[in-house]
């Protein structure tokens, strides 16, 4: 079956394999974690009420069935370890179905760990994962070369992801179609990186070029894709660069490195020179029952396609959406509108039996990536994901994205809860836990040249608001937080 399989691509498949493998990696120690806080037995949002709530139907998960946080636990690190195996390429050294089933098996436990990740894991990037990961099972091992279909499949997602991405920009904000959008964005970011600042400080009309070269690599390049090598080497290869470019700007997980790793699928290295040494020993013709599966899954996924599609070409486009339960195809996108001010949640504590009314005695906690104390230069996270520092970005914009867990957050700051201080970077109450906490929003915004010379600080911050009044735990022990101020 010549038409089956590409022998071209033995390398392409085995770099793209590794790349994936190594994201996996990241997702699932991330996971690991972090879910105790987030969403385990005693989190802010329980993963058993959760399920109490939501059919099987809805949220296909393994928890469905039975959840503990020592389960959990158990299949966030089974998937680290399966990933590290795959990462070292142990699926090529087994049969043909078993490499298959070792794909399987990350894939199978990180949607149960999605779909009950609730707010936590509503990122686009999740879906992503979900969607090359079941793609990656039927790609094949060393047994048989890589089948065109699943090759086409991979650009297809490429394809919804670049494109997606581009279409929700021009149809939303007006400042990507002036060009002016990354006058802000690499300030309002949700995560600045080392470089922002400087990446901020560039001229505008660097900044505008930024924006048109992101238009053409998002809008036009994608259509290249499925052209002839090696049109399509040179598109994967733009788009690449630009994820690279992203990586350097700011912290976005791991979504540039899955997008790197969907792009290099692309690739020809053959043409670049860049060759594995031809087929391994022992690789032979794909078995019957192979070329079924493959088929199978190829029309799977165009019958599914058609909403994702629909989606691109209609006016209402939505992004970062999963149409099924399993997140087999999915729509993309990021950055429809881009936040001109920035405005981040700094959460306080004191140890004062009553609020000193001018103020005094308050501390502030300190968070991993998040802004916070103006001195610090922001840090490099991705492809690493930092679940409640991205969602305290999204509480700044409205408290509405904050309601279900901001209560349960301040709750467990006033217990001095170990899982949720594992979170932060710092703790101003290590010996015992704080009277009240409180919230409150600022607007932050990057220092110019001479004020970070003058004082050694990378943001500059003024008060907005009181975000979140001072708060204490009830007496009544087993009462949830109740929001009681003083008077």
């Amino acid at each position: 079956m010549e038409w089956f399989t590409e022998p071209g691509y033995w390398l392409t498949r085995l770099v793209f394999q590794r790349t994936l493998a190594a994201v996996y990696l990241v997702a699932f120690v991330a996971a690991a974690r972090q879910f105790r806080a987030l969403i385990g037995e005693r989190g802010m949002l329980p993963v058993p009420e959760y399920v109490a709530r939501v059919p099987l139907r809805r949220a296909p998960s393994l928890f469905q069935l039975r959840y503990s946080d020592r389960l959990f636990a158990l299949c966030a690190w089974t998937g680290a370890l399966c990933a590290a195996a795959l990462l070292a390429g142990v699926d090529h050294l087994v049969p043909l179905w078993a490499g298959m089933a070792l794909w399987l098996v990350p894939w199978a436990l990180y949607l149960s760990i999605v779909n009950v990740g609730q707010t936590w894991y509503g990122f686009g990037w999740e879906s992503l994962l979900l969607e090359v990961g079941f793609l990656a099972v039927f790609l094949g091992n060393d047994e048989v070369a890589p089948p065109v279909l699943v090759l086409w499949l991979l650009r297809w997602v490429l394809f919804r992801v670049e494109f997606g991405a581009g279409l929700i920009k021009m149809r939303g904000d007006a400042c990507w179609r002036r060009l002016t959008c990354l006058y802000f964005h690499h300030e309002t970011q949700p995560m600045p990186g080392p470089l922002s600042w400087f990446f901020h400080r560039l001229p505008k009309p660097v900044h505008r070029v930024e924006v048109a070269a992101n238009h053409v690599t998002q809008l036009l390049v994608p259509f290249l894709l499925f052209t002839p090598q090696p049109v399509a080497t040179g598109a994967a290869c733009l788009m690449i660069a630009t994820q690279l470019w992203l990586v350097l700007s700011g912290n976005f997980s791991w979504l540039n490195w899955l997008t790197i790793a969907l792009a290099l699928s692309a690739v020809d290295f053959a043409r670049l020179g860049i060759t594995a040494g031809g087929a391994p020993a022992g690789a032979g013709q794909a078995p019957g029952w192979y070329v079924g599966a493959v088929c199978a899954v190829t029309g799977l996924v165009a019958a599914l396609s058609y909403r994702p599609a629909r989606n691109l070409l209609s006016r209402r486009q939505i992004m970062n959406y999963s149409f099924d339960p399993l997140h087999l195809v999915n729509a993309y996108g990021a950055f429809g509108t881009v936040g001109r001010v920035r405005q981040e949640v700094v959460i306080e504590g004191t140890a004062e039996p009553v609020p000193l009314p001018d103020g005094a005695g308050w501390r502030e906690y300190g968070f991993r990536g998040k802004p916070g104390d103006v001195r610090r230069m922001p840090r490099q996270f991705a492809p690493y994901h930092l679940r409640l520092d991205w969602m305290l970005w999204f509480a700044a914009l409205s408290p509405s994205y904050a309601r279900a867990w901001f209560g349960p957050l301040v709750e467990r700051l006033l217990q001095n809860d170990r899982d949720t201080l594992r979170l932060l970077r710092h703790n101003p109450f290590p010996d015992a836990p704080p009277t009240y906490v409180r919230a409150r929003l600022y607007r932050y915004r990057f220092t110019t040249w001479r004020e970070l010379r003058a004082t050694g600080a990378w943001w500059q911050r003024t008060f907005v608001r009181e975000y979140w009044p001072p708060t204490r735990l009830d007496a009544a022990p087993d009462d949830r937080l109740r929001g009681r101020t003083h008077p």
